[in-house]
Parts: C-alpha cells; structure tokens; sequence
C-alpha cells in the first residue's frame, strides 16, 4: 500500500543507512545530490550529518561523538565504532597509500588490487619477523573485516587460485583514514613492525 506522506528522498535516506552512497550508482547518486539540502536538514534534526565527497565520489552519514553535540540528553550510538585488529590497521594503510599512489599518477578513479599484490605490499611493511608468514597466510582475516565495513569490495574471485582474488580499494578509506590519522597509525605501527628504509 502507498503511503503519500513517505519522503520523496526516503529512498536516498535508506541507502545512506546501510552506507556509504558511490557516484558510480547512479539513480541514487543524483538523487542524492537533488535532495542534499533537505537530507541534511533531516539527519541534522535526529544528531546526525550528511558528508558529501564529490571529488572522490562518495556521501555517507556520520555522527559526532557526544562531546560535539549540544543538548541535555547525549544521542545513543547509531553507528557502532569498529575497533580493528593490528593486521586489519596495517592493511588499511597499505591500502590508503595504494589510494594515494594511483591518485597521484592519474590512472583513473577506480583502484583495484589482487590479494597477491595486497601481500607483495604488506611485505614491504616487515624485515625479518615471525609473524610475517602468519600474517601473508591468514590474509583473508582482515580482508574480511575491511569487506564489512565497507573499505573493500569484493569484484572478482578464483576458485582456483586466491592470490587473485580482486578487490576494489572504495575511497571512503579517506574519509576513515584521513591524513592526520594515516600518521599517527604509522607512527603507533613503527612499535610493532620494522618498516623497510628506502
């Protein structure tokens, strides 16, 4: 049954709910930039914010934390914060600077990697260590995190071989891992891994 009071943009409403919203679909890319200012209007009156990253193509919904907000009562959490494992942290930023290396040379808007060159990067990352082979091997751990929170999204696999298993390196990694956080997670990482001298 059709309910006429529901919002003309409850659609781009929802789909921000579940994540981040890409250029590259479409329909609710244009709606969403159509219905922006009545979007933020909305999610300003529940304690939420709309972010809009046209340069990388992508909007999502975020919350400040209780101590940006004014009002008697702090909001409850809507988003949880994911606190991720040291190997997904370190994927992340191998990842981040993927980003920022393909964004400087100017090869297009979308990156993709393969887990065998994911690896060949987290290697760089390592001397001599123990752990290192463990990391390389268990992989597919914190790949699946970054696949569920969005910072990864799976385009290809290969039954046969997943060394080239393809992911797409989504560019809300920015948002997540802005320039101020990528140094500071280096420098914390610099406790735990022996970065190679270039």
């Amino acid at each position: 049954m059709a309910d006429n009071n529901i919002s003309p943009f409850a659609h781009v409403f929802l789909k921000l709910m579940q994540g981040p919203v890409y250029e590259e679909d479409k329909a609710y890319w244009k709606d969403l930039l159509g219905w922006q200012t009545e979007l933020s209007k909305y999610l300003n009156q529940v304690g939420l914010q709309l972010i809009i990253n046209e340069s990388d193509g992508f909007a999502r919904i975020l919350q400040p934390d209780a101590d940006d907000t004014s009002g008697d009562k702090p909001l409850p959490r809507l988003m949880r914060k994911t606190r991720l494992t040291y190997e997904a942290t370190l994927l992340c930023i191998v990842l981040r600077e993927a980003l920022d290396e393909f964004d400087i040379k100017g090869n297009g808007t979308r990156l993709f990697m393969t887990q065998k060159e994911i690896k060949e990067r987290l290697a760089l990352f390592f001397k001599e260590r123990n752990n290192k082979s463990k990391l390389l091997k268990d992989l597919n751990k914190p790949i699946n995190s970054l696949l569920n929170i969005g910072i990864l999204k799976a385009t290809r696999e290969d039954a046969a071989n997943k060394e080239l298993h393809q992911y797409e390196i989504k560019r809300v990694i920015k948002a997540l891992v802005n320039n101020e956080k990528l140094e500071e997670i280096k420098s914390k990482l610099k406790l735990h891994v022996n970065p190679v001298q270039q």
